[in-house]
């Protein structure tokens, strides 16, 4: 299962899973067990098959019942497998893309061409970052309008030689400083959600942690929405929501409920068009098993994609979004 849950609760930096707590309990006996079999001599291979078939099976159902806001916690855990670890398993021969030929080179967003199983395609992600310097390089994955204007160069670039379109979403949010907006950060997505709609090749959006806003709407138009299993995609953030509606940040988790943020939300809504399951104890449990998850996800998409025209093609993007959205009529009272 990867690393332990001992080390996971050492990483998780001030950020409360109550819900691993059992589990967390289970693998400590475990490890008791292992040291003590180890120290003595005594054979404990029973005891300890049996601690692992129980941590497995609580494993297994506390991951398949958690609540909207767990699932959030879950997508924002600081070893959750990002961009530059998706390219790194599931990607080869990536050649890194900077700059967004006006501005500056903004690092919260990775691009680049690469080849996955003889697909080439460019591949677009926000990062969040790993250590303290990373994450302050990165804007804690909070793109400025540099980043944006750069992911669209080199869709455009894409487009010119014909090679799909990979994005991996995974920020709460575009950066809303006072710099940013003075440099256009509203324009820029907008102009990005605008051009993905026209870019004549095939582009895929993966959500792979947090789907903050309009952050991840500035690459987030494709042909194919797909989301894993424990991340989410929302107007807003459960904080942000709370904050508004009921002026108390602490009622995030009643607003992740209300919002419709999760996986399976977004597919009964029609927003996302497959959900690709993460390795029992989440994705950065085994970050090598889900890229080779995703990696078969997004080759079965680019098949199908394949086969349709280019105007077949857009006319079945441009529905898509327009499709998108759910009202009921009523009566005011």
């Amino acid at each position: 299962m990867g690393s332990s849950l001992v080390q996971e609760k050492e990483r998780q930096v001030g950020k409360p899973f109550d819900f691993l707590d059992p589990l967390l309990e289970l693998e400590h006996k475990i490890r008791e067990l292992e040291q003590m079999s180890n120290d003595t001599g005594l054979a404990m291979e029973s005891e300890i098959e049996s601690l692992r078939a129980k941590l497995q099976e609580r494993t297994r159902n506390t991951f398949d019942n958690l609540n909207a806001w767990q699932r959030v916690q879950l997508s924002r855990h600081p070893a959750r497998p990002q961009t530059s670890d998706y390219i790194d398993h599931m990607v080869t021969d990536f050649v890194p893309l900077a700059g967004d030929r006006a501005f500056a080179d903004d690092e919260a967003l990775i691009c680049g061409l690469g080849t996955i199983d003889e697909q080439k395609v460019m591949i677009i992600g926000q990062q969040k970052g790993k250590d303290v310097h990373e994450r302050r390089r990165c804007n804690f994955g909070s793109p400025h309008p540099e980043g944006y204007r750069k992911a669209m160069h080199k869709m455009r670039l894409a487009e010119r030689f014909g090679l799909p379109i990979i994005t991996l979403i995974n920020t709460p949010g575009a950066f809303p400083g006072i710099g940013a907006e003075e440099r256009g950060q509203s324009i820029a997505i907008a102009e990005n959600i605008r051009d993905m709609a026209r870019l004549r090749v095939p582009v895929i959006c993966v959500i792979i942690g947090e789907g903050g806003s309009g952050g991840a709407l500035g690459i987030g138009v494709g042909d194919r929405i797909i989301t894993l299993e424990n991340s989410y995609y929302s107007v807003i953030s459960p904080e942000g929501c709370a904050a508004i509606l009921w002026k108390d940040g602490a009622q995030a988790p009643k607003a992740a409920e209300a919002l419709k943020l999760t996986a399976q939300a977004l597919k009964e809504l029609g927003i996302v068009d497959s959900i690709v399951e993460e390795p029992p104890g989440g994705a950065h449990r085994a970050p090598e098993a889900m890229a080779a998850a995703l990696r078969q996800e997004l080759l079965q998409h680019l098949r199908q994609l394949s086969g349709l025209s280019v105007d077949d093609m857009l006319e079945q993007r441009y529905a898509k979004f327009r499709s998108i959205g759910s009202w009921q009529e009523g009566v005011l009272t």
